[in-house]
């Protein structure tokens, strides 16, 4: 059996590329202290996330980085035998998109741009086309970023591709429209839990899910990081403070588990579904 520690972060970020790094670094290393070999860290960790999800300001969005920034490069180099998942604003030349890119020592190992995206950030955001997994050495990976998540079909696109890891980096805020007195019974919540638990055990995968605290704007941030296995079950969490939930799995063994009787992914009736309007 071959064991592996993945630690998902909960933690804040803002416009500061320069304090960005220093705790990204910082994350890593408490991650490394561990004995984590995935490291998942929130969307928009390098620039932070909008400041208003309802009308996002054109003069106060994140910095857009290119895809070889030496910001990535560097994320890749703290990273050096770990794997690492880090969210950023892309510069995509005519487009920008919410992105998110896996690094290793090695260089970049996968990337992926949000697909979905709520109604407030079309106007900051293109978005992406594709879910694709890939090859990294703590297993096959797919990335999720914030509403990506909601839609059944987009973990279920990357495990159909062999993810045995789904990386969710969310910068996922409180309700909006009805905000609750306290955060554990704020419905946004209570759906970020459902969405990590349901996309695990309905694909029997792995789940590393993190996100932002604390505030901008507008806007207060969960936290809520956790490490779900196959069958749904929370095996770490941070609950709502900062910090790393690290959880350590045999994660081809506990795949196997999940799927002794029931497999998920290969009694599917896909001629019985139907595909909706686009």
């Amino acid at each position: 059996m071959t064991t592996v520690r993945i630690a998902a972060a909960a933690a804040h970020f803002g416009r500061d590329l320069e304090f960005d790094l220093a705790r990204v670094g910082q994350l890593i290393k408490d991650a490394r202290a561990a004995g984590a070999g995935l490291l998942v860290l929130p969307d928009a960790a390098l620039g932070g996330y909008l400041a208003d999800l309802r009308h996002p300001d054109p003069e106060a969005l994140p910095p857009a980085l290119k895809p070889d920034d030496p910001l990535l490069l560097q994320v890749a180099r703290l990273a050096a035998e770990m794997v690492v998942c880090v969210g950023y604003c892309e510069d995509g030349g005519d487009e920008r998109y919410n992105a998110a890119v896996c690094v290793s020592g090695d260089g970049v190992l996968g990337r992926h741009r949000k697909v979905h995206l709520p109604a407030g950030e079309v106007a900051a955001y293109a978005p992406g086309d594709r879910f694709d997994a890939f090859d990294t050495p703590v297993g096959r990976v797919g990335m999720l970023i914030d509403y990506d998540k909601t839609f059944p079909e987009s973990a279920r696109s990357l495990a159909l591709d062999g993810a045995e890891v789904l990386a969710c980096l969310s910068a996922w805020p409180t309700s909006i429209t009805n905000r609750a007195p306290r955060m554990a019974q704020d419905r946004q919540a209570k759906l970020f839990d459902l969405y990590d638990q349901a996309r695990a055990a309905e694909n029997q995968v792995v789940l590393a899910s993190s996100n932002q605290t604390g505030a901008m704007g507008g806007m207060r941030f969960l936290g809520q990081a956790k490490v779900v296995g196959p069958g749904g079950d929370i095996l770490a969490r941070t609950w709502s403070k900062a910090g790393l939930a690290v959880a350590e799995l045999d994660i081809a063994a506990e795949i196997d588990r999940a799927r002794r009787v029931l497999r998920h992914l290969g009694e599917r009736r896909p001629a019985a579904y139907r595909e909706g309007p686009s």
